[in-house]
């Protein structure tokens, strides 16, 4: 059992019928997740590998009780799936990169309004492994366990996942929180999760240069009860230069590896400087 997602989440795919919905609910599927419908407006009626298509997120939870979605939809149409998504449904995974910064600000709001819970944009998903996935990760670098993952990066996410999974130790859940500027769920949020999470006995902290999302967890990671490892990445990167995701860019001193490798240290996390190394910490402290 993880937080956000397990074997009884009931999951919706929007844009099922594009090539990225239709490959990533095929995989979600065969890993044990319940897709139990597909939507995409104007292709009602139609189904994708058995799964029933719907042309609005109201028919789909009518008709299979679902839970989540994920939204594989391009970006210009993007606000409009998740609006739709957050009206009906406790989880909205939005895996689409390229929405705007003010679309999502305003998705978060209406998120806070009908008590759903946004993970993303620009997310990988979120993973129990063992249970569900909702979104785009190699599920074989995932193995059943009791460390928790938040990161703002997909691909050191695997990475890191893969070598805590090589030493026995397993994830409890992963959660991508996106790459965003602006984001639908903090890392401080998912902290708190995992904090009152009985499956997660610690917690690893996966971060990048840009923003202050690392340094606003570290404030609440000074209260928590569970060990925490963290690993930021950007330690090299040049100021004021933009390395990958769209919030990871630093200015003026702010939002700096250093600065956020400082706050996390002083709230008592572990910091590992190379990936590899989280594993070996994680053994240190539990």
């Amino acid at each position: 059992m993880g937080i956000l997602v397990d074997r009884n989440t009931r999951v919706v795919v929007q844009g099922i019928t594009g090539r990225q919905g239709r490959f990533h609910a095929k995989l979600m599927r065969e890993y044990g997740t319940q897709v139990v419908a597909g939507v995409t407006p104007g292709k009602g009626g139609e189904n994708v590998d058995g799964i029933p298509v719907y042309d609005t997120v109201r028919e789909a939870v009518e008709e299979h009780d679902a839970t989540a979605s994920v939204v594989f939809v391009p970006a210009p149409s993007a606000m409009d799936a998740c609006l739709e998504a957050l009206a009906h449904l406790e989880l909205v995974v939005a895996i689409t990169e390229g929405i705007p910064v003010q679309d999502t600000m305003l998705l978060r709001a209406q998120a806070r309004r009908t008590g759903s819970r946004l993970v993303g944009p620009n997310t990988p998903g979120i993973i129990t492994p063992g249970e569900s996935k909702l979104g785009i990760m190699p599920a074989s670098v995932f193995a059943p366990g009791r460390v928790g993952v938040v990161s703002r990066s997909g691909t050191l996410a695997y990475e890191i996942a893969a070598a805590i999974s090589g030493t026995g130790m397993g994830q409890s859940t992963l959660v991508g929180i996106g790459g965003d500027a602006v984001v639908g769920t903090s890392m401080r949020e998912v902290l708190e999760m995992f904090e009152s999470d009985p499956g997660t006995e610690a917690v690893v902290l996966v971060g990048e240069i840009g923003g202050e999302a690392e340094e606003r967890a570290a404030e609440y990671v000074a209260e928590m009860s569970k060990p925490v490892v963290a690993y930021v990445a950007g330690i090299t990167a040049p100021p004021e230069k933009r390395m990958g995701h769209a919030g990871a860019i630093i200015s003026r001193g702010r939002g700096t590896a250093e600065s956020k490798l400082r706050a996390l240290e002083r709230a008592g996390a572990r910091v590992a400087e190379f990936p590899q190394e989280v594993p070996e910490l994680l053994r240190e402290v539990l």
